[in-house]
This record gives structure tokens, sequence and C-alpha cells, in this order.
């Protein structure tokens, strides 16, 4: 206890505990300690001659009690700055939030992965033998991922591995759901799979639904009549050795075989071993849906729809109208012969491939996981009903159809023609769509050899300098050519073509396989110069221009966002810019399909006078280009890259086209809509 002397009776009072002045609570404030000249009153009782108050003193001070501080608190010179701080706060967080929010609003819709990369096609075949049997397999696959790093390339179409007879090498399926020897096991599948996503490649499939192999236990149960199979493949009456109607397959002669142990003819587009799913069995799509999703339960990251124009066929016989009227019928026994108005793209089709992207994009809700479709369907010059895969405004599809039309560059080279083509691509696309470019797949001889060696180079920069998703097949990254044999059936004609071994290194079979006894399909003689271990790091050869457009792509915004612009097309040039609204850097890609020539750009008002060589494909090319002046040799391709703010596409909208319209702000270095 202590005794403390009270100030107005000057008697004692009694505490009920020690006063320790180090260790003051809210009501133990020592008056002594705080020296007349600080404290004016320090009770609730009035002073002598002073005015009653509560806590009345000079100024606060640190650890102060409450008291002292809530009477301090609540005047407006201490009030005023905390609630101008508060609003303060408030306003700026509002606006913080305000500009989110319309950062997110405006910004375009970021790109997918199979967007912002080249597409690379394997024909697992021919790409890499693990085990020396001369035949490559899926480990080899895993063994060369590196490859694809290199290159810059993230998505890799592998081209069928399901368990097979392969008559047509690999196309005619026995069991969708297993791997077939040949190519390894399925825990080698799953094993590359992990191996690529771990390494941030994606893996596409090819899914074949039109058709199955004969050896498939769905066509054996089908021939015996098995009740719930029986109608998985399209039958009809027919008398042995005389079709039901003039339909033909893609290979050549009737698409009707006989099936002695049914005693009906079934219905094949392509060899009389690869017979036709009925889809209009909805037990047949339930099916071919499941096989669908077993895939992407294991995690693969898209599928390469093959066929999809022969899924359906009309339900009547009538025979095909002919090309050519006057032509005897029993002549007629092409593919190009006939009008395929009821064998190929049929009524319903759409709806079949619109339910799997459904599907596909039930898998996909994972960020940076959707699921990748591509539909391959050759319509020629039916063009309107390959943008049909595009899908809709209320019904989405394919990603994109694949653009074969860029196949037909070699058919009258030149500048102009590269144009049309393009072009031909560019102006029927649906609005807002993504482009598609291929040069080269297993069923085309390769372009190297269709074009000439002198163009490989350009057609790469036209190929990775186009927006949109460039596609490669395998060995066009380094100018691989075809091997040519004379024989004479179509499906193995290309198989000992553009389907030859990889040309890894000059070693034993090009690298590709350790065999004593040989490869599946012969070396190509030109091995020892063509092949990646000697174009790794010389900047001239094809591989190190390949990758050195691939990276450029990624890098430049231009290359993937930008407008495309035709600027001039001759006999030997075609010449288009990538600009892109509110970055002053733009591109120029001029490209020689003709002789050596030079061009004359001084028309074009938007170009500056001088326009500086980001890249050539050719040696001892001048650092810049007057554009007035721009020579070029034959096959060269030249990336000119300038700086304006003036933009082309504004004043020549019939002749610029983009997908999705963004403007780049610099100042805060983003990407908008505009």
């Amino acid at each position: 206890m202590s005794l403390t002397k009270d100030d107005k009776t000057n008697g004692l009072e009694l505490q009920e505990r020690v006063f320790n002045p180090s260790f003051q609570t809210d009501n133990d404030l020592d008056q002594s300690s705080l020296g007349d000249h600080q404290v004016q009153c320090i009770s609730t009782i009035t002073c002598t001659g002073e005015e009653q108050t509560a806590y009345t003193q000079i100024k606060p001070y640190a650890g102060m009690p409450k008291e002292v501080l809530l009477l301090y608190s609540s005047q407006t010179r201490y009030r005023l700055p905390r609630e101008i701080l508060f609003w303060l706060t408030i306003a700026c967080t509002l606006t913080l939030i305000a500009l989110t929010i319309t950062v997110i609003a405006l910004s375009p819709r970021c790109l997918s992965w199979w967007q912002t990369t080249p597409v690379y096609q394997v024909y697992p075949r021919s790409f890499k033998d693990s085990n020396g049997d001369g035949v490559g397999d899926l480990r080899g696959i895993k063994d060369k991922l590196s490859h694809f790093q290199y290159l810059n390339i993230k998505a890799i179409w592998i081209s069928p591995f399901y368990k097979s007879p392969m008559k047509d090498f690999g196309y005619d399926v026995e069991d969708f759901r297993d791997v077939d020897p040949l190519f390894g096991t399925m825990a080698d599948f799953d094993d590359l799979l992990a191996s690529m996503h771990s390494m941030g490649l994606k893996l596409i499939m090819d899914y074949i639904p039109n058709h199955t192999s004969d050896k498939h236990i769905w066509f054996q149960l089908s021939r015996n009549q098995t009740e719930y199979y029986s109608d998985f493949y399209i039958w009809v009456n027919c008398t042995e050795g005389i079709p039901p109607n003039n339909w033909v397959s893609v290979f050549g002669n009737s698409s009707w075989t006989y099936d002695p142990v049914r005693g009906q003819c079934y219905f094949h587009q392509f060899l009389t071993e690869q017979p036709d799913l009925n889809f209009r069995n909805p037990n047949v799509v339930k099916e071919m849906t499941d096989i669908i999703h077993f895939w992407l339960k294991k995690g693969v990251d898209g599928f390469r729809m093959d066929a999809v124009k022969h899924i359906l066929e009309a339900k009547h016989l009538r025979n095909e109208p002919q090309v050519n009227p006057e032509e005897p019928p029993e002549t007629v026994n092409t593919e190009f012969q006939l009008y395929h108005d009821y064998t190929y793209t049929q009524l319903g089709l759409h709806d079949i491939l619109r339910n799997w992207r459904v599907d596909l994009d039930e898998y996909g809700r994972e960020p940076g996981r959707n699921r990748f479709m591509v539909t391959e369907s050759y319509d020629y010059e039916e063009t309107e009903k390959t943008m049909m895969y595009y899908g809709t405004r209320f019904a989405k599809e394919a990603d994109f159809p694949f653009n074969f039309y860029l196949l037909d560059l070699p058919t009258g080279l030149s500048g102009v023609r590269a144009k049309e083509l393009v072009n031909l691509w560019m102006s029927n696309m649906p609005r807002g769509k993504w482009p598609n470019w291929v040069v080269g797949n297993h069923d085309k001889a390769r372009m190297s050899s269709r074009a000439g060696q002198d163009y490989v180079r350009v057609i790469n920069m036209l190929l990775l300098t186009l927006p949109g998703t460039p596609t490669t097949y395998y060995g066009e990254e380094i100018g691989m050519e075809n091997l040519f044999r004379q024989l004479f059936h179509y499906i193995f004609w290309y198989a000992t073509t553009n389907r030859t071994p990889m040309q890894w290194s000059s070693g034993l079979n090009a690298g590709f396989s350790d065999s004593k006894n040989g490869t599946w399909l012969d070396i190509s003689p030109n091995f020892t110069t063509v092949n990646v271990e000697v174009q790794r790091g010389d900047p001239t050869s094809v591989l190190e221009q390949y990758r050195s457009l691939s990276l450029l792509r990624e890098r430049e915004t231009v290359l993937t966002r930008g407008w495309l612009c035709y600027v001039w097309a001759d006999g030997d040039v075609f010449a288009f810019l990538r600009e892109l609204d509110g970055l002053n850097r733009a591109f120029l890609v001029l490209l020689n399909f003709g002789e050596d020539t030079e061009t004359d750009l001084s028309v074009i008002l938007e170009l500056p006078e001088r326009l500086t060589v980001h890249m050539s494909t050719s040696s001892g090319t001048p650092s810049s280009f007057s554009k007035s002046k721009i020579t070029t040799s034959k096959g060269q391709g030249l990336l000119l890259e300038y700086s304006t703010n003036q933009r082309f596409h504004p004043g020549h909208a019939s002749e610029c086209y983009v997908s999705e319209k963004a403007c780049y702000l610099s100042a805060l270095d983003i990407l908008y809509q505009c």
C-alpha cells in the first residue's frame, strides 16, 4: 500500500496497492512527476482559479494514457489530417481497383499455347529408333525432346501409334486404347507424355474416327452380326463382284467389298482393310467419344481429327454424278472422276465435331491446359467447306482446320502465286478466327524436292512470319528431300518418298538407328551434308535460320498479333508488312520466289526511305536498303525492320487482315483492345 495526500482536503488517502511510477496504469498518473509547468489540472474536480477540465495539458507526450490521447485526438489539428489521410487511402484504393478492372476489360484475350508456337509433326516410324530394330518408336521421340526445345517448338503432333496391322501405316487401327508393339508400350507412352509436360511441351495425338482396321474386334463382331455391333459398320445387300453403286475409294476402284462371312458388302472410303464406321448409329458415336475421353484422362493436349469429311455418308445409295457425264460409267474408278455429293461433308458431320469440341473443353478448364482440336479435310477448290470447321458465332468447333493451300506453292512458283495462296485463306477465313499454314506433311512430297533446294529457306521464312500457327513436318527444319521410288501404289509411293528416316548426324544410319541390318526405309544419300549435327551452330544453315525465326516469332508481338498487309507481288517477289497499332517498330517481309531481281517500293508512302536488315536467308546482304532499290537473289528472303508512327492498314483495308485487333500502349508496356 502507499499513502498519498489529497490536494483539496490535505488529508491522506490509503491506496490499495504499492505505487511504482515505472508501471503506471491509466489511473496511476503521478502528478508530482509531471511538474507544475506541465499540469494545469489533473483532477475531475475544478481547480482553484481554473476552469473545470479533464486532463488538460500543454501538448501530448509519449506514453500518455488513453484519456489524454482521446482528448487531443478530437482536436481539429489532429482530426483533420487523419480524416484526409483516411479518405485519400479510400480514393487511392478505389482508383487502383477501377484501373485494374479497366486494364482487364480492355486487355485482349491471352493467346493459347497452340497460337504461340509452331506445331511439329513427328512421323514415329521415321523420327528416332531407340532399340536398334530399324524402326522409330516412342522412346526415340523421348530421346530427342531437346531438339524441340532447341527449335523453340512447344507443340508436337505425333502420327498414329495405335495397335495396327499397318496396312495403311497405322491409320488402320485395331485397338484405339493400345500402343502397337512396333512403337513400344503404353508405359512408354505415359513416360513420353510425362517427360514432355515436365519440359513444357504439348502432345497432340492423331485421332482416326472414320474407320477401323478389319482386324478390330468391332468389325469381327459386326460381320458375325453380334447384336450390339451388327450395325457398327455400313452393310448393304449386294451380289459378289457387283457393287451396289458407283462410289469409289480415295485409293481408287469401288469403295464396296463383299464379305463372305456376312454375305453383304461393307463400305470403305480408303483401303479394303479399313471399313467405315456407321456414325448414324448412336452407339458408335458413344464408343468413339469414350476413346477421346480415354486419352484426355491420360493428359494428352489435343487431337488432329483425321479425314473428317468422310465421317458420314448419305443413307440412300444413289450413284454420285460424274464430272464428265459422257465418260462410260465402267471406266470411273478414281476419286476425281466423281462429284462426292453423297459421301463427303454430309449433313450432321459438324454436329458430331461440335460435340467433341464440348468434350475437349470440359477437360480444358484448368488454366494453361486448354485442349486443342484441328481438323484435316482436303476440300481443294471448295474453300467454303474447309472454313465451316471453324464453327459459328454460337457453336465452337476446331481451333482451326488445316490449311493445305500452300502445298500448291510449287505449281507456278512465283511472288504472285504466293500472294494468291495466302490471300485465298485470309480472305475466306471467318472474322476473328486464327489462321494456319502447312507446307508439308506425310501425304505430300517434300517441298524441298517439289520447289527445289534454292527455295527451302524462303518458304520457311514465309511459314514463320505469316500470322497464325505454322505447321512443320519433320525434317523441313533441315531441308530434307524426297527419296524417289518407282512404285505405283498411292500409299507406298508417299511412304518411300517423304517418310524416310530423320537425318540426325553423318554417322551410321544418319544417327537415326544403331541397326546393323538397315532401317525400315533407306536413308537419303545426302544425309552427310543435310543433318541436324552438321547444321547446328552454322548461322547460314537451314536449321539455324529456322530456329532464329521461331525465336523471333515468339519474341516479337507484332508477328503473332499484328496486321498482315500486302504491299507487293510480281513474278519474282511477294512482300507484306507486319505492323501493330501503337508500336513504332514494324517489319517488311520480302520473299523472292523467282530469279534475281530488284524491287522498288517507293510508291509505299508509309515506308521510310531506309530499311534495316533484321535477317536475311543469304550471306553477304547489306545492313540496310533504300526502299526504292531492294535487291534479292533467287530464293532469298529478307526480314526488314523500320521505325514509324504511320500505319499502312488504315488506308488499305482491302489489303490488310488481323485476327484479333490489339493496340500497344508504350507508357505501360501493355496491349489493349482498340
